[in-house]
């Protein structure tokens, strides 16, 4: 009989632990390991980031690798032709570095150059797709620079070494995916352009799923940079080419633009969240300061009471985020031509300010804001997060615009160009106006950053540990992804994955409707329009590339709002 007892307790017991063990919390399982981790939004990219990591290279070498395997796997948003920030962070000095890379408007190009009107007075009478698709959209590209002058300061690896698999890729070429075949699709200034319909169509239409992708040019522009590094895309054949085309085209940039180009180098933004250091993109970025703004809002509510899915969390969120845009909205620039108030928007009166707005039972009535045409930013950037096996990290957010950029691939290379001449306040000086589209910071002037909503992320616990990187694509819905998972690993003690997928919302300055992603319950839709709010449908919001470290372990998690993203590891 005792025999019977014990065998039934034995098995009692093994099926308790078994039945814990196989019933995880969350259906979103994070990628672990102890060693180095490469999260993009394209797996073969991820693989060949872990590739150089077993190399004996370090993460700023795998993000280099990774930063130029993407314009082969990920076209529309990867790039050589455009820019972006990233965040640096050397686990043996324990110092973080930001990098400003975004594109530079043409040195000697005036505002009357390109639209041949005076603004703001003739603004509604300029044609706008001049600075969005085809040649005289493009702004000075500084990716390259980014990204070597990142290898050249903390990388191990030769860059040859680097670059070799990354041209083989390109040589090779990859296998036509189901979205990258839509995004050709829905990407109609790519016919517009002989050099781009060549690659990306075949016979008039976009290239069939399942066909390959080779990229014999782009193979031949790296080959140059592996050899020559920088000075082959600023100073060498790689900047003739463009020229030729420019001046072929009525492109603006000329030869002086490409040789005074630099990367601007710093401190990142900085702001403490419940005690842990959050560390994002500074201006030009804008971005980052609508993610501080938000934080140092939410900082004085108790979230974790309320719960991450609550109809409280969602008006905090908004109201916050709402402020944050607010915030972005008059004074973000590039810092060298502006002096943009950073310690003023982020001061302990300016939060208090915004604090006191806020209320509990009712959202800001949109009245009180002045009504503003919102400039539509566009969502196709793309982000990575890496950290090697001994520590060091990159966040990195870059561009090209909009899908594809300007649409224009300059013959011979391979490179597609951004169209970030799209992003500059161009209604400046307009008195019946404020807002971004009328922002002084963000005028146009030439040799000018424009501000980007892009905004790479580093935390840092209690502890002084990093224990989060991450970053976002989706234009103007960027803060509100990080800012989303930020607030559900540290208010709500979310694993990353389930941080990740916790529906997101996204409140802009000043328009009235609040955009919330379709798995919002219609109890918590119902709930915000009670409290005055104005909820739209609307599709996914951003695609975070994470990884969260906790006691040394890494877990890495790709948001699964976009397909093809993947976590590799040692």
């Amino acid at each position: 009989m005792k025999h019977i007892q014990v065998t039934i307790l034995f098995f009692f017991c093994f099926y308790q632990n078994a039945a814990s063990y196989i019933d995880y919390e969350s259906p979103y399982h994070p990628v672990i390991t102890s060693s180095g981790m490469v999260v993009t939004q394209n797996n073969l990219s991820s693989n060949l980031g872990v590739e150089i990591l077993n190399r004996g290279g370090n993460a700023i070498d795998a993000a280099v690798a990774v930063g130029f395997s993407l314009a082969i796997t990920l076209p529309r948003a990867g790039n050589l032709g455009g820019g972006g920030f990233m965040l640096v962070y050397l686990k043996e000095k324990d110092e973080i570095f930001f990098i400003d890379y975004r594109s530079q408007s043409p040195l000697n190009t005036e505002l009357q150059d390109i639209f041949q009107k005076s603004l703001p007075k003739n603004y509604s009478k300029v044609d706008f797709s001049i600075v969005k698709e085809g040649y005289k959209a493009s702004a000075l590209p500084g990716t390259v620079a980014g990204l070597l002058d990142a290898h050249k300061s903390f990388g191990v690896l030769p860059l040859n070494e680097i670059l070799e698999p990354v041209i083989k890729q390109a040589k090779e070429g990859i296998v036509v995916s189901y979205d990258l075949h839509k995004a050709i699709e829905s990407t109609p200034q790519l016919l517009k352009d002989k050099e781009s319909k060549k690659i990306y169509f075949k016979n008039n239409k976009p290239l069939p799923v399942g066909s390959l992708m080779v990229r014999n040019d782009l193979a031949k522009t790296l080959e140059l940079i592996s050899q020559n590094g920088k000075d082959a895309f600023y100073k060498g054949p790689i900047k003739n080419k463009i020229l030729k085309a420019m001046i072929d085209n009525g492109g603006f940039l000329q030869n002086d633009d490409f040789e005074s180009y630099t990367i601007n180098s710093g401190p990142p933004l900085a702001t403490s969240y419940r005690d842990n250091l959050v560390f994002t993109a500074a201006p030009p970025s804008g971005g980052g300061v609508v993610l501080l703004t938000s934080l140092n809002i939410l900082n004085t509510f108790k979230l974790k009471k309320l719960g991450s899915d609550s109809t409280a969390t969602y008006h905090l969120l908004a109201e916050s985020l709402r402020r944050g845009h607010n915030n972005r909205s008059h004074h973000i620039g590039d810092p060298k031509y502006y002096d943009v108030p950073v310690k003023d928007l982020f001061s302990l009166d300016r939060t208090k300010e915004f604090v006191k707005s806020i209320s509990s039972s009712k959202a800001t009535p949109s009245s009180k804001i002045k009504p503003l045409r919102v400039v539509k930013e566009s969502r196709d950037t793309t982000h990575y997060s890496i950290i090697d096996k001994e520590g060091n990290a990159v966040s990195n957010t870059y561009t090209l615009g909009y899908s594809f950029g300007s649409g224009v691939t300059i013959p011979g290379t391979g490179i597609l160009m951004n169209n970030q001449m799209n992003n500059f306040a161009y209604r400046y000086g307009d008195s019946s106006i404020q807002g971004r589209v009328a922002s002084p910071a963000n005028r146009y002037q030439p040799g000018k950053r424009p501000m980007s909503t892009m905004a790479p992320t580093m935390v840092f616990n209690k502890d002084n540990e990093l224990m989060l990187i991450t970053g976002s694509p989706g234009g103007s819905y960027i803060p509100a992804a990080i800012l989303r998972v930020v607030s559900g690993i540290i208010d709500f003690e979310l694993d990353i994955g389930a941080a990740t997928m916790l529906t997101r919302i996204h409140k802009d300055w000043p328009y009235k409707g609040l955009d919330y992603e379709k798995t919002m319950s219609e109890d918590t839709i119902l709930g915000l329009k009670k409290l005055g709010h104005y909820p739209e449908s609307n599709k996914t919001m951003g695609s975070t590339q994470s990884i969260h470290i906790i006691d040394g372990v890494r877990y890495g998690y790709s948001d699964l709002r976009r397909p093809n993203a993947a976590v590799s590891t040692q």
